[in-house]
């Protein structure tokens, strides 16, 4: 029988430790919060809609512009207060 050494015994805990963190990394967490993308989507589809003459809008956070259809927005500014989105330019009559 070999001599099981401190050091082993280390090793050991250390890769142990490394799988019982990798896995619990990999666990269904129970109180997921939603993206809020998903509902930030829908209201930008919605002002959209509602705002069809629309080419280009803003919250205070990000600029959008729409392009087929679909919002196209910059990254939101660090320290924003978002707003209601408002349109900030229309297709020409």
């Amino acid at each position: 029988m070999s001599h099981f050494s401190f050091r082993d015994a280390v090793c050991l805990a250390i890769a142990m430790a490394g799988m019982a963190s990798a896995y619990a990394a990999d666990m269904p967490v129970a109180d997921i919060v939603p993206e809020p993308r998903q509902t930030e989507n829908v209201s930008l589809q919605a002002f959209i809609k509602a705002n069809p003459d629309c080419l280009e809008f803003t919250d205070q956070c990000s600029h959008c512009a729409v392009v087929n259809g679909v919002a196209e927005c910059s990254t939101a500014e660090i320290a924003c207060i978002k707003r209601e989105n408002q349109c900030t330019k229309r297709t020409a009559k």
